[in-house]
């Protein structure tokens, strides 16, 4: 990290809304005992879907930073399956049975199922861009693909191998998996992603990833980076 700057990043929340305000506790009290001047937090993305309090989350996040901190929030793939349900309704089905009826019921939007009745699910759809309301639709839309600082990249999913980081695919960016996670050569920076779930956080020569699962397992994760050391925070 450049000198004076202390980055900390948060891995996949997942709609755990009582982790994430536990985290930021743990932030500002780990800042509150000696920081720099400049203070990040850097948010990987997949802030919805799965546990049970998506809105609150989005709430928190759309809201101001901690205090002291500037805040930089990347897109998952969760993320935009929301973004792309609230457009034109698709990719409904898969964004449905992969946590987004968790989100919905959030809304207070309940459905079982998946809706096979296409006036149905445009009638959800109209209810829940009503319920996000102005302030959580614009945090969306600001969602960001990536971020650098010093010798680090952060991203949601990882980076394509052999491709220059200004021409990654924004696909790859929130979805890709095994050609990146199997790379053994280095991608340029180190990069800190999430999207892949492990029991403890995983620290390669040219990666760590920081998904622990926290909507099942109850364990949010905090990548804190400063100067050349790396620790980590977690609930």
């Amino acid at each position: 990290m450049p000198e004076g700057r202390r980055v900390y990043a948060i891995g996949d929340i997942h709609g755990r809304d009582d982790l994430l305000a536990r985290l930021h506790a743990l932030i500002a009290e780990d800042a509150a005992a000696g920081a720099p001047a400049g203070n990040s937090l850097v948010y990987l993305g997949d802030y919805i879907d799965r546990g049970p309090a998506s809105r609150q989350v989005i709430e928190r996040l759309a809201g101001p930073p901690l205090a002291g901190f500037d805040a930089v929030f990347l897109k998952g793939n969760h993320d935009d399956f929301l973004l792309g349900f609230l457009d034109d309704g698709g990719p409904a089905d898969m964004w449905l049975m992969n946590g987004g009826i968790a989100t919905l019921a959030s809304y207070g939007i309940e459905t079982a199922t998946p809706p096979g009745d296409p006036a149905v699910l445009d009638g959800i759809r109209r209810e829940l861009a009503r319920r996000l309301g102005p302030a959580q639709r614009e945090f969306l839309r600001r969602l960001k693909p990536s971020h650098a600082v010093g010798d680090y990249l952060f991203v949601h999913a990882g980076v394509r191998p052999g491709v220059a980081l200004a021409e990654q695919d924004p696909f790859d960016l929130m979805w890709i998996r095994g050609d990146f996670l199997d790379w053994d050569g280095p991608f340029g920076p180190i990069v800190v992603h999430g999207h892949t779930i492990a029991p403890i956080p995983v620290f390669r020569a040219n990666r760590i990833g920081i998904d622990t699962g926290a909507y099942a397992s109850g364990r949010l994760t905090c990548l804190v980076l400063e100067g050349a050391s790396r620790r980590l925070l977690q609930t």
